[in-house]
């Protein structure tokens, strides 16, 4: 299988590599990315792979977010639509039967954060800035960040980066405990790959159990939560201020919001 938006490797030690390959526009989610992710994913299960990695193309974005250029004149009905799709793809990371690693080589904002969000490990770059800036797009985070940013590093700083829309660099990000590590930008690629040659050398089934172990701690509350979060999400869209926040975003002007 091809696609023109990301590519999927998979090496002799069973571990995949999926890389979402539009650096021009810094890895941003449209719908066809969207797409290509579900049958990459598809595609790195039915080869039993041991160990997913997901990264971004080029030096500057690791998924810089969804597309807004997309988004801007969706309508309601649109916008759910949009929105289950991010989850199908956060959902198909989270339930993966194998460890995901997301390798932040840059910018994680939105989308982007979110997908790093549902990998089981984040390993950043020093070069990285993460956040969910969506409030100043008059939105709020669509793909499970508001669920699982705040299982992950806790209610206040949660409310914080999306109450603000925060940006926060690699070591903030560290200390805050969204990522794991901070390593060296011309490591990460070499760390994470000594990562996941170890992590593949484990007992596959033993692995497979443990993450659905963990997982289970947080699914059944967290489903009602994301099943919410879409339907707000989606609910902004047509609004003023998602239409003006998001036109002033590629018009490269400060919104005048209501």
């Amino acid at each position: 299988m091809s696609w023109d938006t990301l590519t999927l490797d998979v090496d002799d030690d069973g571990v995949a590599t999926l890389t979402v390959n539009r650096p021009d526009k810094l890895n941003a989610l449209n719908a066809e990315t969207l797409e290509a992710m579900l049958e990459a994913l598809d595609e790195a299960d039915a080869q039993d792979v041991r160990v997913l990695v997901v990264t971004g193309a080029g030096d500057k974005g690791f998924i810089a977010g969804a597309d807004i250029g997309h988004m801007q004149e969706l309508s309601t009905p649109e916008a759910q639509e949009y929105a289950e799709l991010g989850h199908r793809v956060c959902d198909a990371i989270e339930s993966f039967p194998a460890p995901v690693i997301a390798a932040i080589n840059g910018y994680a904002f939105g989308g982007g954060c979110e997908v790093a969000l549902a990998c089981d490990l984040r390993v950043a770059s020093e070069r990285a800035v993460i956040g969910q800036p969506e409030i100043d797009l008059g939105i709020v985070p669509g793909w499970g960040g508001t669920q699982r940013l705040s299982r992950l590093i806790g209610d206040e700083r949660a409310r914080r980066l999306v109450f603000f829309g925060d940006r926060i660099d690699a070591s903030d990000a560290y200390e805050y405990g969204l990522v794991g590590e901070v390593v060296a930008h011309d490591q990460l690629e070499d760390h994470v790959a000594e990562m996941a040659k170890e992590l593949a050398e484990k007992p596959k089934h033993a692995m497979q159990v443990a993450k659905e172990s963990l997982n289970m701690v947080h699914e059944e509350p967290q489903n009602a939560g994301l099943a919410f979060e879409r339907r707000a999400w989606s609910s902004l869209f047509g609004t003023h201020d998602q239409r003006e926040g998001m036109s002033a975003f590629l018009d490269k002007r400060d919104p005048k919001f209501e």
